[in-house]
């Protein structure tokens, strides 16, 4: 999966627990309207905030799942390839010297 997808996931979890926060104080707002239809609607919107947490939670454990074994991956080939890796890391310290420098 690329960087921009877990980046969009990222993005996605936190503004569904902003839509769920809103959520939430919308209904502690509203709690003393007892009408019929504002119990029905109540009731739904109370499933649907606990099915967006689910959701969230399972996106965030894909996020940090992912980033876990990046980073094993990252830290496995550095073990096995020491060399490869200071010569990476010596190219891209050069090109974002190169970058700085032309500003």
């Amino acid at each position: 999966m690329s960087n921009d997808t877990d980046v969009s996931r990222e993005k996605l979890a936190s503004d569904l627990r902003i839509v769920i926060a809103d959520a939430e104080e919308l209904l502690r707002a509203t709690a003393g309207q007892m009408g019929e239809k504002a119990v029905i609607a109540r009731e739904r919107i109370q499933e649907s905030l606990r099915a967006a947490k689910d959701k969230v939670s399972r996106v965030e454990e894909a996020v940090v799942d992912k980033t876990k074994a990046a980073a094993r991956a990252t830290d496995d080939y550095v073990h096995e390839h020491p060399w490869g890796a200071v010569g990476i890391a010596a190219a891209v310290g050069l090109v974002i010297g190169m970058l700085i420098s032309r500003r």
